[in-house]
C-alpha cells in the first residue's frame, strides 16, 4: 500500500511529502509529478516518482494500486477545465480500488466563483463511490505574505474585502492535516472544514506589518472592480484576476471565517498565527 500525492512538487504537495517522510518509510510514498527533475531531491531520499499529467488521462493508467491512499491536490490551471482534470484522477483511482481518496477542496461556505470547480469535483468524487475525505482548506497565510514587495513599496495593503475576516493558516498546517488523514484511520467518508484558530481582518494585518517593519502600513479599501484591475495590471490573466477579486466579496460576507476547529484537532496543535507567517516572510 502506497500513499500517493499528486502535484507533489507544488507549494502544498511538497509540504505534504516532507511531512510524510517524518511518519512513514520513503518507499511507501509516491510523488506524482509532471516533471521528474523537479522531484530529484525527493527521489534521492527514497520517494517513488510517477510522471503523470492531469491533461493526459492515459498517464494515470495503472498508476494506483488497490489499497493505496491518494491525495488529489486540486489543479491550478483555471483555463484547462479543472473538474475534467480531477475526474481523470478519480476515475483512475476508482478503477484501481484505492482505499481512500482525499481531495483539497474549498470551504463549504464559500460562494465565490473560485469554489465552483471544487463543488463540482466533490460531486464527481461522491458519485464515484470511492471512500473519500474532503479537506476543505481555507485561505493560506502565504496568499498574502509571499508577495510583500508591493505592500512594502507603497506602504499599503490593498484589498476589496471591507472589514471581512479570514481564518487563514499556513500551508504547512494544511499539509499536516492531509498527512493526518493519509496516515491515520477512520477518515473514510469525512468532510473537514479547515481554517486557522484566529480570524483576522486586513486592518489588523496592516497593523501587524507596521509593527514588524517599524513603518506605517495602511489598509486601502478599494472596489472589487478596482482590485481586479490591479491584479490584471500585475500580470494575472483577466479571468483569474476576476476570480480572485471575487474572493474578497466572500471575505467581506464572512465566508472565509472557519469556526469548526477541525484543523487544530487534526494536527494536534494550535494553527500557525498570521504574525509568525509575517515574520518568516520578512526574514526571507
Amino acid at each position: 500500500m502506497s500513499i500517493v500525492v499528486t502535484g507533489a512538487t507544488g507549494h502544498l504537495g511538497r509540504h505534504v511529502v516532507e511531512q510524510l517522510l517524518e511518519k512513514v518509510p520513503a518507499e511507501r510514498i509516491t510523488a506524482v509529478v509532471r516533471n521528474e527533475a523537479k522531484a530529484a531531491d525527493l527521489v534521492a531520499r527514497g520517494v517513488k516518482p510517477a510522471v503523470a499529467d492531469y491533461n493526459v488521462p492515459e498517464t494515470f493508467d495503472h498508476l494506483f494500486a488497490a489499497g493505496d491512499k491518494v491525495l488529489l491536490i486540486s489543479g491550478n490551471e483555471f483555463d484547462k477545465g479543472r473538474v475534467r482534470q480531477h475526474q481523470v484522477v478519480i476515475d483512475a483511482a476508482r478503477a484501481a480500488g484505492v482505499a481512500l481518496l482525499a481531495y483539497t477542496s474549498a470551504p463549504g461556505t464559500l460562494t465565490a466563483a473560485l469554489a465552483d470547480d471544487h463543488r463540482a469535483t466533490e460531486e464527481v468524487l461522491l458519485a464515484s463511490g470511492l471512500p473519500y475525505s474532503l479537506l476543505r482548506n481555507g485561505w493560506y497565510h502565504e496568499n498574502y505574505t509571499e508577495n510583500l514587495a508591493p505592500v512594502l513599496e507603497h506602504g499599503a495593503v490593498v484589498q476589496a474585502a471591507g472589514d471581512g475576516r479570514i481564518s487563514s493558516a499556513s500551508r504547512a498546517d494544511y499539509a499536516a492535516a492531509a498527512v493526518a488523514v493519509l496516515t491515520g484511520e477512520g477518515h473514510e467518508n469525512t468532510t473537514y472544514e479547515l481554517g486557522g484558530d484566529e480570524a483576522w481582518d486586513f486592518a489588523s494585518y496592516a497593523a501587524e506589518l507596521s509593527r514588524q517593519t517599524g513603518r506605517e502600513i495602511v489598509y486601502n479599501r478599494v472596489s472589487v472592480e478596482a482590485y481586479a484591475g490591479i491584479l490584471s495590471g500585475a500580470g494575472l490573466p483577466g479571468q483569474l484576476a476576476t476570480i480572485l477579486a471575487g474572493v474578497d466579496v466572500s471575505v467581506e460576507k464572512g465566508e472565509l471565517v472557519v469556526t469548526s476547529g477541525d484543523l487544530s484537532r487534526l494536527i494536534g496543535r494550535p494553527t500557525t498565527p498570521l504574525a509568525e507567517a509575517v515574520t518568516a516572510a520578512l526574514k526571507g
